[in-house]
């Protein structure tokens, strides 16, 4: 009788390995996107596998290089200036960061496509980024940043995002990595700490 009624019980439960299968399609599972990006071990993956798509394209000088700037976010952060900030703003500068990421990244995706040598590991690198940064941007609406960067104050406008322009893909492979453990880092941590009180 008893294992009966535990049955039920096991059969609502959702798999632990239902939310990192949903991940490389950008859509976190209900209810698990703030608990796996507040896991750090999540955004370590990332900054791992966006410092390995740097490291593989190293050799800027020798390395295929963008037919055409491509306009990144600046990824330097004035902590002072950064812990000032109003958690929205943290947010609204996150998501902006992140959009312009990959809009940068799927046109680089686009340029290597168009490309007469287009190198199979450099294809791949930014497949992954292209994913990745999905991913972190549906972990980032679950998580709120999409709902405080709306309710930032209207009477103090965000400052235009400073921009950054790549001519390299080791240049924008870089950008990616630093972003991610800067910014995106910084503000998962703040927000992850705010969700936890």
């Amino acid at each position: 009788m008893e294992a009966a009624r535990a049955e039920p019980e096991q059969r609502g439960a959702a798999p632990p390995l239902l939310p990192l299968l949903l991940l490389p399609l950008g859509r976190p599972a209900l209810g698990a996107a703030p608990r796996l990006i507040c896991d750090n071990r999540l955004l370590e993956r990332y900054i791992l596998e966006a410092k390995e798509a740097e490291n593989a394209t190293m050799g800027c000088a020798e390395g295929p290089r963008l037919s055409e700037n491509i306009t990144v976010p600046d990824t330097k952060v004035n902590f002072y200036a950064w812990k000032r900030m109003e958690v929205e703003e943290q947010a609204a500068e996150v998501r902006q960061g992140l959009a312009l990421l990959s809009e940068a990244v799927v046109r680089g995706q686009a340029l290597l496509a168009n490309s007469s040598q287009a190198p199979q590991p450099l294809q791949l690198h930014l497949d992954r980024a292209v994913s990745g940064l999905r991913s972190l941007a549906a972990l980032l609406r679950g998580l709120g940043a999409q709902k405080e960067a709306e309710s930032a104050p209207e009477a103090s406008p965000l400052p235009p995002l400073r921009t950054l322009s790549a001519d390299t893909f080791c240049k924008l492979f870089r950008v990616y990595a630093n972003f991610l453990r800067g910014k995106l880092k910084l503000y998962a941590g703040e927000a992850c700490r705010r969700a936890a009180r």
